[in-house]
C-alpha cells in the first residue's frame, strides 16, 4: 500500500523530524525524505499537472508534472516543497496540491514485490489446471473415432473430443462442432501456446478439424476411424488458429 502524506499534516510531521536532530546534524542529514527522516522517498502525480518550479522563491516552471510521472525526492525543504530530481537536475514541487503524492519506497517495493508474488501463484495455479486438463485428455489416447461421436469413452469425432475433455477435464462448456469453436475464446499465436489451448485447421478456408495441444510440440486429437484418439505433431497439418478457451 502507498503511504500518502498531504499537507495537513506536513507542518507536525516536519517540526517532529527536526527534533530529533542533533546539533551536529546538517539540513541534509535531517531531512532527508518527505519530513520523515531516515528512508528514501519518490513524489508522484496520480492525477492532473503540476508546475515543477526552477526554485521555491521564483514563478519559472521548469516543466509541467504529468499524471503518472515519478519523481526521487532529494530533499524537503519545509511549507510542503519537496526538491526532486529532474533529469540530471533539480526541481521543486509543493505537495500542497491534490494529485501530488508522497510515497515511501520501501513500501512500494514491498507491494510490488506482493503484486508480483500473487501474479506468480496465479500463474503456477493456471498452469496446474492446464497439466489436469491435458492428462485427462491423454487418457483417452488409443480410444475409437466414430463420426457424430461426442463421448470418447465410446468412441468421438474431433470436436465431440475436444467439446468432451474441455467441459469434464476444465468444466468450460464449449460448441459442438470446430467450425463453431474456432469463433469461441482468444486467439493465441503460436510462440503464445499453452497446454491446453485448442489448435485448428482447414482445407479452403473452412475450419475441418481441431486438436487440443499438450506440450512439446504435440497434440492429442481424435484423428480418423483408422487411427482413432492420438497424438501428433501440432503442425501435422498447417494449422488456422490457436485458441485458449480457458481465459487464463
Amino acid at each position: 500500500m502507498k503511504r500518502k502524506f498531504r499537507y495537513g499534516m506536513y507542518t507536525l510531521m516536519l517540526c517532529s523530524v527536526l527534533s530529533l536532530g542533533t546539533a551536529g546534524e546538517t539540513k541534509a542529514d535531517v531531512m532527508k525524505g518527505p519530513a520523515l527522516g531516515q528512508g528514501d522517498y519518490i513524489a508522484e502525480i496520480e492525477e492532473g499537472t503540476h508546475p515543477v518550479y526552477v526554485s521555491m522563491d521564483s514563478g519559472d516552471i521548469l516543466k509541467e508534472a504529468s499524471q503518472g510521472e515519478v519523481y526521487n525526492i532529494l530533499s524537503d525543504e519545509g511549507d510542503g516543497w519537496l526538491e526532486i530530481q529532474v533529469g540530471d537536475g533539480t526541481g521543486y514541487i509543493s505537495v500542497k496540491e491534490d494529485g501530488v503524492s508522497v510515497i515511501d519506497k520501501e513500501e512500494l517495493e514491498a507491494s510490488e514485490n506482493a503484486v508480483a508474488a500473487e501474479q506468480l501463484k496465479q500463474a503456477d495455479i493456471a498452469n496446474g489446471r492446464r497439466q489436469e486438463l491435458v492428462d485427462y485428455a491423454l487418457q483417452f489416447v488409443g480410444g475409437r473415432y466414430r463420426a457424430g461421436g461426442s463421448d470418447p469413452h465410446t468412441g468421438a469425432d474431433c470436436s465431440g473430443f475436444t467439446s468432451y475433455v474441455m467441459l469434464h477435464g476444465a468444466g468450460v462448456p464449449i460448441n459442438r462442432s470446430s467450425r463453431a469453436q474456432a469463433q469461441q475464446g482468444i486467439d493465441v499465436s503460436a510462440d503464445q501456446m499453452r497446454p491446453g489451448d485448442l489448435v485448428f485447421y482447414g482445407k479452403g478456408g473452412r475450419i475441418n478439424h481441431v486438436a487440443m495441444y499438450i506440450g512439446n510440440g504435440q497434440v492429442v486429437h481424435a484423428s480418423t476411424e483408422k487411427t482413432g484418439i492420438k497424438v501428433s505433431p501440432w503442425n501435422y497439418r498447417a494449422p488456422a488458429k490457436i485458441k485458449n478457451m480457458l481465459g487464463d
